[in-house]
């Protein structure tokens, strides 16, 4: 079977609408672009546009825009009862504490040097840690940090725009620091009336948290509302916990 173009942006070109993403029966489903950098301005129109870059060290940048994409409705979000247990332990002893942006680049450093079962890499190369900095630094991006007995016991960085939501990547240095982390971060979203935060793409593990996939029209639709509504404040409460404990299970 015959394969699209490939399109090739320099610095100055936009990117293609999301519609021109290669599809399913493509060797690279949800491929749009490739190359032109990772510049403040074109990362912000992507994400603005549903779209995400993904590639490995030796590559060019590389453009995405899934369909369908992954994501995981906040009200749908299930808090297993084992994490739950763990919680509720920490929280009566008074044993974590969650931050937010306290160590941005620590955490995007973390999950780049993060194993993955079935890569021999990370697709979080030197130049997006760079470019995901300046993104933070410009009040884009955004850690959620778990700290047990002050000391980081996992986290996660993601990207919003307005109340639109992107996930990132995850890492973990004890045992559930990374489920704490996400956990609090659905609750920040709930209690900010975010509907979903976007996954990208489809794993069985964010599955059995509650994400799931949905067109990307509708993606793209529901992205184009979210990012319209006001900034939140990324400092976290513990009072949000209560919008997850006090879920129906």
């Amino acid at each position: 079977m015959q394969q699209p173009p490939v399109i090739q942006l320099s610095v100055s070109d936009p990117l293609p609408a999301p519609e021109l993403a290669w599809g399913k029966h493509t060797v690279a489903p949800g491929l749009l672009a490739i190359g032109g950098g990772l510049a403040l301005p074109r990362l912000l129109q992507a994400y603005g546009q549903g779209c995400f870059p993904w590639y490995s060290d030796g590559q060019p940048v590389m453009w995405w825009c899934t369909d369908p994409r992954m994501v995981l409705p906040c009200d749908e979000f299930k808090l297993h009862r084992s994490l739950r247990k763990i919680l509720l332990h920490m929280l009566a002893e008074g044993s974590l504490q969650i931050r937010m942006n306290h160590d941005f680049e620590a955490v995007i450093n973390h999950c780049a040097r993060s194993p993955r079962p079935g890569q021999s890499g990370t697709w979080i190369v030197k130049d997006m840690v760079q470019a995901y900095v300046q993104l933070h630094r410009a009040g884009y991006a955004h850690s959620v940090e778990a700290w047990v007995n002050g000391r980081l016991t996992g986290g996660l960085y993601c990207i919003a725009l307005g109340r639109a939501v992107f996930g990132e990547s995850m890492f973990s240095l004890q045992s559930n620091g990374s489920k704490l982390a996400l956990a609090a971060l659905i609750s920040f979203c709930k209690a900010h009336q975010v509907k979903w935060v976007d996954c990208q793409q489809k794993t069985s593990h964010l599955a059995s948290l509650g994400a799931r996939e949905i067109s990307r029209r509708d993606f793209l639709e529901s992205l184009a509302q979210a990012k319209t509504l006001t900034p939140m404040q990324w400092e976290y409460q513990p009072i949000y916990w209560d919008q997850i404990l006090n879920q129906s299970s």
